[in-house]
């Protein structure tokens, strides 16, 4: 864990910003990713997916920041329900969005013992505009591939469990998916944070 030394971590770059030529460059992305993965949405056809994106630019950027932050982004599902394609966080390990608290209560108390962290996650995920992972839904996510084997990942925290001081993340190891939990004010350089967007 970080050490205060009166030197803050780096902020996580959070980018929205869209030129129409980063728009294509990033749609040319998204393709290139659901065509080399079809596994994890099977049935799906990306001309359809493009469609809804191109009319949506809120979305678009909600990408582009988890693209820009190594989360490389992908189509996981189609919730039926409510006609919406399902965008999540799909890189190897956590996305380069770490040494960060969990949230800002959580940031706001190791502020307090000199310990300046790069964020939090539950703060970050709002600002890109998408849902922090809970584990139903980092477990699905396993379900999809190998991911977090070096790394782990905050997930969203029942109330009970935060109200009492406590946050809790994930990762796989040993073939297995595994829950913790931790103080919300911890940061470490290998966990970060998995979200999604629906589209």
């Amino acid at each position: 864990m970080p050490k205060g030394n009166g030197k803050p971590i780096p902020k996580v770059p959070v980018n929205l910003e869209l030129s129409a030529k980063k728009t294509e460059e990033l749609l040319s992305k998204l393709k290139s990713r659901f065509e080399a993965n079809m596994s994890r949405h099977k049935g799906l056809e990306w001309s359809k997916i493009q469609a809804k994106l191109e009319k949506d630019k809120k979305k678009l950027q909600s990408l582009n920041a988890m693209e820009s932050t190594g989360g490389e982004p992908d189509v996981i599902g189609y919730d039926q329900k409510r006609g919406e394609y399902i965008f999540c966080d799909c890189s190897e390990q956590s996305p380069n969005r770490r040494s960060i608290c969990y949230d800002a209560a959580g940031e706001a108390l190791r502020q307090k013992k000199g310990v300046y962290p790069g964020g939090n996650a539950v703060g970050l995920a709002e600002a890109m505009g998408i849902e922090l992972l809970d584990e139903n839904q980092y477990r699905e996510l396993q379900q999809l591939g190998e991911f977090d084997t070096t790394t782990s990942s905050w997930v969203k925290t029942p109330a009970k469990i935060r109200q009492l001081g406590g946050a809790l993340f994930c990762d796989r190891r040993y073939n297995q998916v595994f829950v913790y939990h931790n103080g919300a004010e911890s940061f470490y350089s290998a966990r970060g944070f998995r979200g999604l967007v629906r589209v």
